[in-house]
């Protein structure tokens, strides 16, 4: 335990600023996209726009805090995608076809990603599957049982208040959704700099190994983070089921990508045990402002997959040029 101890006083004063600084980089970079975009067009700077580009993020900003997790312990994580399906689905047909209450079906669809989630950890811990291979696994299972629950169709139709969590904007400024994904991220970065559990985060991404003389039970963190990550992707999809106002089985596609994106981009580091919640925030708006600005000034919707790319390029080899230089 004294490693532990040792390692719990270095976090605890002051080398959370480390983790800030390693965030200067990607807020400068979106600093200097507001005010490119600023100039290239008249109604990026509004806050009609700013409010928009809040909700546009909700989802995201939702599950790549459990991406952040992920990755901190030198993880990755694939089947988020398919696990907000998964869940939308389970809430859907116990809702729609069922009968059962909404709030019932949203605890149940909770309790499908967490399976899901947990299914990943076992296979990781247990089985010694790689984390890349076990999750794409679940990818595919996820995804086909999703399809299963009701033969690939959609379902639509949900209780006006539901629906309205996206919608109306409390004070005249923020939907129930974006105040759900701030709830999410503020408690998560409390978690990570205030808790042991969370400075465990980052002692199991430096060396397992270490952590592991240090008293830290590695495959109990380790399946407990796939289980966050799961659970925070099936709150994104029922997030996202009230601002579609339906469900359907393909949703999700792609957004793995994405949200490894926005965490990369962030400044968390893909061998682990480096970045945080904040600097993922800024990952998240930079994405959010990036596609937002781009389709304001008309841009394909495929030159904007090549933009991303050149982004998560470019924001990955910034972070090593500065590793190297440390």
């Amino acid at each position: 335990m004294v490693a532990l101890d040792i390692n719990e006083q270095r976090l605890s004063s002051g080398a959370w600023l480390g983790k800030l600084k390693g965030a200067t980089g990607p807020l400068v970079g979106l600093l200097a996209l507001c005010i490119f975009l600023s100039f290239s067009t008249d109604t990026f700077l509004s806050v009609r726009n700013g409010l928009n580009i809040l909700d546009q993020i909700t989802v995201l900003g939702i599950m790549a805090v459990g991406m952040t997790f992920v990755i901190l312990i030198g993880g990755i994580d694939l089947s988020v995608g398919s696990a907000l399906a998964l869940a939308m689905m389970v809430m859907g047909w116990t809702a729609n076809v069922a009968g059962l209450p909404l709030p019932v079906g949203i605890a149940f669809a909770l309790i499908a990603s967490a399976i899901s989630g947990l299914i990943v950890g076992l296979l990781v811990t247990q089985f010694r599957v790689p984390a890349f291979i076990a999750t794409l696994a679940m990818m595919s299972a996820a995804r086909g049982v999703a399809n299963m629950i009701t033969d690939g169709q959609q379902i639509v139709g949900f209780p006006d208040w539901f629906m309205m969590l996206a919608i109306d904007r409390h004070f005249g400024v923020m939907t129930a959704t974006v105040f759900l994904m701030l709830a999410v991220v503020l408690a998560a970065w409390l978690f990570l700099h205030f808790r042991s559990e969370g400075r465990m985060l980052y002692a199991v991404g430096g060396n397992a190994e270490v952590a592991r003389l240090a008293g830290i039970n590695v495959p109990l963190v380790t399946i407990a983070v796939y289980v966050v990550s799961a659970v925070l992707a099936g709150l994104a999809g029922i997030v996202l089921a009230a601002r579609l106002d339906s469900v359907q089985p393909s949703s999700g596609l792609g957004y793995e990508l994405d949200t490894i994106a926005a965490v990369v981009i962030g400044g968390t580091s893909l061998s682990g045990g480096a970045g945080g919640i904040g600097g993922t925030l800024i990952g998240v708006l930079i994405i959010g402002v990036l596609r937002n600005g781009l389709n304001l000034l008309n841009v394909s919707p495929f030159l904007q997959q090549v933009i991303i790319g050149i982004v998560i390029v470019l924001a990955v080899g910034a972070e090593t040029i500065r590793r190297r230089r440390a």
